[in-house]
């Protein structure tokens, strides 16, 4: 095969990445190596926003719409070290994947994209914006800053994984909690205490009616809720507690929003229990996280990252998929579909109506394990078709 050293040192860039950990909140080290490259691959104005994002701009020739490249700066943790194959921060190639925490979620293609936005400099009819974000796994609390900040594209390529794929949307995340309060006691004298935890089975059943009862689209699917955690306080086997709380995750439409979600629960409570027990109390609310970023910005966000979705004869989305074609057959247009997974696009195109779409290389089965791993020569075929896209996009926006 025929020396690539472009697509070869975004390779390389990817596994320095890799080999820098950082989860939501502790993006800095991975968000000032990212300002460095940069600086180095010739792109204006890079810089860390008060958030930490990290952004840089490739100037185009003329004034069409501006297209922005983004992929997160945070990852997930890597969990215990001796269940990979390959030590998580490596970034070792080898079997043809780049390996590791972050290889395809998401610091791959955040080198690719990087790398493709300066190859595009002088060259695109537009400004390509490269915005690589923080908090992302988190409810995407650099998204939101960035676009409240006055970023403001013509349109959005979201860099997580589609294999080749054009991703025109998703479902949202909500994370409710249903807290069940009491009165603490001995296990010996349970006379004396209001047990929280006798209230958990009719909160699981109103949960399950609430799900039987959610609609479906015809393209993202059905939304979806369930009980996924229960934390119990106080934590000791022979105290009755006096607090439960029971974590929703819940899949949400587009259109759908926290005052609605929270009155669905409340409902389906009111109906398996009618009257709640004397002692006992009963709040439904919307999952808080006090966020700090590596910059000191500190905010107190409910957790839910909105849904998207873009219509498939959409103009743009058209010719990004005739820009890409297959990776088996370039005539025939990529595959149109949505991610079962959330991304800042609910920010760009849910919130701000911003078009969006994805492209990436990458398989979303290896996403948040320790198996995951980027096809290095599927990653080659996507870094080179970011050019036509970006181009293909820009004169479809004009």
């Amino acid at each position: 095969m025929a020396k690539d050293p472009t697509f070869e040192n975004a390779i390389a860039f990817a596994a320095d990445l890799i080999r820098i950990p950082g989860l939501s909140g502790s993006e800095g080290d991975v968000a000032r190596r990212v300002r460095v490259e940069m600086e180095a691959l010739g792109l204006d104005d890079a810089r860390l926003d008060e958030a930490g994002n990290a952004i840089g701009v490739a100037r185009g020739t003329g004034d069409a719409p501006s297209v922005l490249l983004n992929c997160h700066l945070d990852v997930v943790a890597e969990g215990d070290h001796a269940d990979w194959e390959f030590p998580p921060f490596s970034g070792v190639v080898e079997g043809g994947f780049l390996h590791g925490r972050g290889a395809m979620d998401i610091k791959g293609q955040l080198a690719l994209q990087t790398y493709a936005a300066a190859a595009l400099k002088g060259k695109a009819p537009g400004d390509v914006i490269v915005a690589h974000t923080v908090f992302e796994e988190r409810g995407g609390l650099g998204m939101k800053h960035l676009l409240e900040s006055g970023v403001r594209p013509g349109a959005v390529i979201i860099g997580e994984a589609t294999r080749g794929d054009i991703c025109i949307g998703h479902r949202g995340r909500a994370e409710v909690e249903v807290v069940i309060t009491g009165l603490a006691g001995h296990a010996s004298a349970p006379e004396r205490a209001h047990n929280a935890l006798d209230l958990v089975g009719d909160v699981l059943l109103a949960v399950r009616d609430v799900a039987e009862g959610l609609p479906a689209d015809p393209i993202l699917g059905r939304a979806t809720v369930v009980a996924t955690m229960l934390d119990v306080l106080p934590q000791s086997r022979n105290v009755i507690p006096d607090n439960v709380v029971v974590a929703l995750d819940w899949r949400t439409l587009p259109n759908d929003e926290d005052p609605t979600l929270l009155r669905q629960v409340r409902e389906a409570l009111g109906r398996r229990l009618p009257e709640v027990p004397q002692g006992l109390d009963v709040t439904v609310r919307m999952a808080q996280e006090h966020q700090r970023t590596h910059t000191g910005l500190e905010v107190e966000r409910d957790m839910f990252s909105p849904g998207f979705l873009m219509d498939p004869d959409h103009p743009m989305v058209e010719a990004a998929a005739r820009a890409v074609g297959r990776r088996d057959d370039a005539s025939t247009p990529a595959v149109v579909r949505p991610w079962t997974f959330a991304t800042d696009g609910g920010w760009t195109c849910g919130v701000h109506g911003v078009p969006t779409l994805g492209f990436a290389p990458g398989e979303e089965r290896f996403a948040h394990t320790n198996r995951e791993r980027l096809d290095v020569e599927e990653a080659r075929w996507a870094f080179h078709r970011h050019g036509d896209l970006v181009v293909a996009m820009q004169k479809a926006l004009t």
